[in-house]
Parts: C-alpha cells; sequence; structure tokens
C-alpha cells in the first residue's frame, strides 16, 4: 500500500441497508476509501481475513489506517466516521442524545425486522404464514412510527444526521417489503428529499452499480 493510500479507509461491503450505510456516509464526508467487495452469497464473510476484525461475520466493516481502528457494526462506524469528522452527528447535548435514540430505533426495530420481512415475505414466501404476517404488520407499524415522528420535521432529528443515514437505505427496499410509500406521505417526502442527494445515489451504488429506487 503506498504513502496515498495508507490514508485512506477500507471499506468491506456488499449491496445491503447496512452495507450502503457507510458507503453513503463516507460519500457525505468525502472521505477516500477503498472499496472491498464481501460477496455473502459466496460466502466471503467467512474468510479468516475478514473474521479477523469482523468476527460476527457480518458485512459492512472499515479499516481505518490513518488511526489503526477496525471496526465492525454499521452504527458503530457511522458514529465513529462522524465524531472523527465531526459532522452529522452532534457532539454533546439533547441534540445529541436525541440522534442516539433515533439511532438505536434503527439499529434495534427498522434492520431487524425489516430484515426479517425480506426473508419471509420477499424470499420465502408461503413457507411461514404467520411469520409472514407478523412481520409485514411491524414494517407497517414502523413505517408509521416514522411517518408520525416526521409531522413537521425533514429529516429525523431535524437536521440531517447519521440517524437519516442508517434509515434511509431500509426504506429503499420498500419493494422487498411490498410496502406502498405513497400510504405513509411525509414518509416518502423524507425518502425522496434523501435519495436526491448526489452523495446518497453514489453511496447506494456501492458496490454494485444500481441506481436507488424512486416511487411513483
Amino acid at each position: 500500500m503506498n504513502s496515498e493510500n495508507a490514508k485512506n479507509i477500507d471499506l468491506y461491503t456488499w449491496a445491503t441497508p447496512n452495507g450502503r450505510k457507510v458507503s453513503i456516509m463516507l460519500e457525505e464526508l468525502g472521505l477516500k476509501y477503498n472499496v472491498i467487495p464481501i460477496d455473502i452469497t459466496k460466502g466471503d464473510q467467512q474468510s479468516p481475513e475478514f473474521v479477523s476484525f469482523s468476527p460476527n461475520n457480518k458485512i459492512p466493516a472499515i479499516v481505518d489506517h490513518e488511526s489503526g481502528i477496525k471496526m465492525m457494526e454499521s452504527g458503530a462506524i457511522l458514529m465513529y466516521l462522524a465524531q472523527k469528522t465531526g459532522r452529522l452527528m452532534s457532539p454533546t447535548g439533547n441534540q445529541f442524545w436525541d440522534e442516539m435514540q433515533w439511532l438505536m430505533f434503527q439499529m434495534g426495530h427498522i434492520g431487524p425486522m425489516l430484515g426479517q420481512t425480506h426473508h419471509f415475505v420477499k424470499f420465502n414466501p408461503g413457507k411461514a404464514p404467520y411469520a409472514e404476517e407478523r412481520y409485514k404488520n411491524e414494517t407497517q407499524r414502523l413505517y408509521n412510527v416514522l411517518d408520525n415522528r416526521l409531522r413537521g420535521r425533514k429529516f429525523i432529528c431535524n437536521d440531517y444526521s447519521i440517524v437519516d443515514i442508517a434509515t434511509w437505505p431500509w426504506i429503499s427496499r420498500y419493494e422487498f417489503q411490498k410496502m406502498d410509500l405513497n400510504n405513509y406521505p411525509r414518509l416518502k417526502d423524507w425518502y425522496m428529499r434523501i435519495a436526491l442527494r448526489p452523495a446518497v445515489q453514489k453511496g447506494y451504488a456501492v458496490p454494485q452499480d444500481v441506481p436507488v429506487p424512486l416511487p411513483e
């Protein structure tokens, strides 16, 4: 690795909502990074090298050659990059804690529940009707939580932040979830507001060059 690349961040990722969180964040911050695709459909996440710094066998992960930091877990990576640059996360105070509670909402509810919806509703329809109904209902509930939160707000915590960057890629899979964003007008407006950001469009296309889904 040459001296210029030594200051770069290596991003180990795939085309999933969690992976796109970090590529979008890196694009928003304008940080130099190298993309190392981890094809989870072929088991690349099981390689000894990857497991050495991502022991849960999950993407995304980063290696920051400037600081020496190696990190897994998308939410933690977003917080690290925000703190590293002093951007897209409040440093302290009430606003910081507002962002933290909604970031934890994404990590504890939006990601896990919508991920199960993908598994049962999109990829295994008809195999477990109870699970399909349970997770589809929970997805609708969570969409309503966000739609209500966005009343009178352009972004989840008023200003664009890591909370929006963490949440948006999961809503971008609305087709997987068989959800109609037109039923959630404030959420749809928020979604489109973020979808049109150049950094979001660039980050979404990492590591596969695909366009951002745009609802009718």
